[in-house]
This record gives C-alpha cells, sequence and structure tokens, in this order.
C-alpha cells in the first residue's frame, strides 16, 4: 500500500486508525452535502473502512487519509477508485475536506499526488472524477488538474458532471509539472 507525501500532507491508506478523524469529517453534513447528502452514521463510517481495506487488499488502491504533516490531523480522504465502484469503469479521483481547511489548496495538492501516482504506477488511459453540478469547488480542483468536462451522467445514483483527464493531457498539464517538483 502506498503512503504519499505532498509538501504538507501524508497521504496513508485508510485504515482502522483514522476511525475517529474520519467520522469527525464524515458525519459534517456540509462536507457530506455533495457526496451522499447526509452525514454517516458510526456505522457508516466504519463500513466505508472495512470496504477500504478489502479494497486495498484486492486493488492495490483505494482511498487515503489526508494528514496534516505539521500536526498530525486528518483534514480529509481522497481515491483512486473504479468510477461509480465498477472494476469495468475507468479510475476515478475524489475526496473531501474538513470544512476548516477548505480555500487552503489542500484538495488540489493531494488531488495532484493522488492522480500523479495514478498515471505514474498503474498506467491508465485516463482518470475522471465527478461531481454535483452545484459543487463548484470540486470542479475547480478538477480543472486545475488539467480535467475536461465530458458531461453530464448519472454516478452513485446522482446527476453529476464528469470530468476527464488522459494520459496525454497529464504529461503536458502544469498540474503535473508541480506533482513532479514536489514528489
Amino acid at each position: 500500500m502506498s503512503v504519499l507525501l505532498t509538501p504538507r500532507l501524508r497521504l496513508e491508506p485508510l485504515d482502522d486508525v483514522h476511525f475517529d478523524g474520519l467520522y469527525r469529517l464524515n458525519r459534517d453534513p456540509v462536507v457530506m452535502r455533495y457526496i451522499t447528502g447526509r452525514p454517516d452514521t458510526l456505522v457508516d463510517t466504519r463500513s466505508m473502512i472495512e470496504r477500504v481495506k478489502a479494497r486495498w487488499a484486492e486493488f492495490g488502491y483505494s482511498w487515503w487519509a489526508f494528514i496534516r504533516r505539521e500536526d498530525g490531523d486528518l483534514i480529509g480522504s481522497g481515491c483512486i477508485q473504479h468510477l461509480n465502484r465498477d472494476p469495468a469503469g475507468p479510475l476515478e479521483t475524489g475526496w473531501r475536506l474538513r470544512q476548516d481547511v477548505w480555500g487552503q489548496g489542500y484538495a488540489s495538492e493531494a488531488a495532484r499526488h493522488m492522480v500523479g501516482w495514478a498515471f505514474d504506477s498503474l498506467k491508465p488511459d485516463l482518470i475522471c472524477a465527478v461531481c454535483q453540478p452545484p459543487n463548484t469547488a470540486s470542479a475547480a480542483v478538477m480543472e486545475r488538474l488539467g480535467m475536461t468536462y465530458t458531461g453530464l451522467g448519472r454516478w452513485y445514483d446522482m446527476e453529476c458532471k464528469r470530468y476527464d483527464v488522459t494520459a496525454a493531457q497529464w504529461a503536458e498539464s502544469p498540474a503535473r509539472e508541480r506533482y513532479s517538483a514536489e514528489a
């Protein structure tokens, strides 16, 4: 399992040790409004960790905890997984962060490293990301990754905008250059 280091974060594969921080994140209804539409229960968060551990074992990738290096605090989580949790689907990246760290560049920093790691390690043709249309903050992160809007679709039982970046686009992306410089 891969631990990723960014200038300010340590991305650790989600595990039982992250339960308290992840539950704090996932129980916030504002954080979860565009993800599930409701805050997680204790059972939801425990189930997520069990699913994630199984995916790390099966695929070698899944969800990471975003641990702030300066204080060891879990401030978010993010993934490389299959779109709609369908192994036949393309690889997808996604993230969520605590409200108190919004607007500080952590999502872009973590996303660059997850996408860079995936292109370097897994060699996919493309990586996508999806968000509900009102989630303009996530759409902005997708655009900073060099992703291109490809249209609306239904994923995770929600109407979502989809963004893609191909391996060739990533190779030319300023986000990749920043990832390489930071790695």
